[in-house]
């Protein structure tokens, strides 16, 4: 496996979020293959945080892509985010969840769970799996083996469907929300079915 480069982030938030589908996410000795992402535009879009937070856009502003955005939603759970950005599109990718592959036992123990697909299946139970706490906010997640985003090459391809984001209230028509088709560690099972 070879870390993600700083460049792969470089790029609009719908292509990062499509493209980290199949990726593997390492997290100091936990790993899982993404089987599901949600992109998020800094313009336009009423569910980015961009929209109505000031220091999401200070964020955008002063952070390389490539960079770990953890916020606390709802008061309860951390979600991780990676910025991604090319000077016109900018954003986040939402990760939201993962196929678990190293580290199982440690993951088990932070989730009180035992079936794999009950660990990181959802946004908040990735980062309660892994240990992802706000600690890790702005924390760079590329040309790093100890966390951060691996290719996997020579893999099989993975089939991605498009489907609208959901957990949200504003926005929620976009289809930006991917998949891996038919995985059973996906948060929600996609509703509207496009092959991407």
């Amino acid at each position: 496996m070879t870390p993600l480069s700083r460049e792969f982030f470089e790029r609009d938030p719908v292509t990062c979020a499509r493209e980290l589908v199949g990726a593997v996410f390492q997290w100091d000795g936990c790993a899982g293959v993404v089987v599901e992402t949600e992109a998020y535009s800094e313009e336009g879009d009423e569910a980015c945080h961009t929209f109505f937070r000031p220091s999401a856009r200070k964020f955008v502003e002063t952070h390389p892509a490539g960079t770990a955005y953890v916020y606390l939603n709802y008061g309860m759970y951390w979600l991780t985010n990676v910025l991604v950005k090319n000077g016109s599109e900018n954003g986040f990718v939402l990760l939201r969840a993962l196929r678990p592959l190293h580290g199982l036992d440690e993951m088990k123990r932070r989730r009180r769970r035992e079936k794999p697909e009950d660990l990181c299946s959802g946004p908040g139970k990735l980062s309660m799996a892994l240990g992802i706490t706000g600690e890790d906010h702005g924390q760079p997640l590329v040309a790093s083996r100890r966390r951060g985003f691996q290719s996997v090459e020579d893999s099989l391809p993975v089939e991605v469907v498009a489907c609208p984001r959901i957990g949200i209230s504003r926005a929620k028509e976009l289809p930006w929300r991917f998949l891996e088709s038919a995985c059973p560690h996906v948060s929600v099972k996609a509703s509207t079915k496009s092959e991407v």
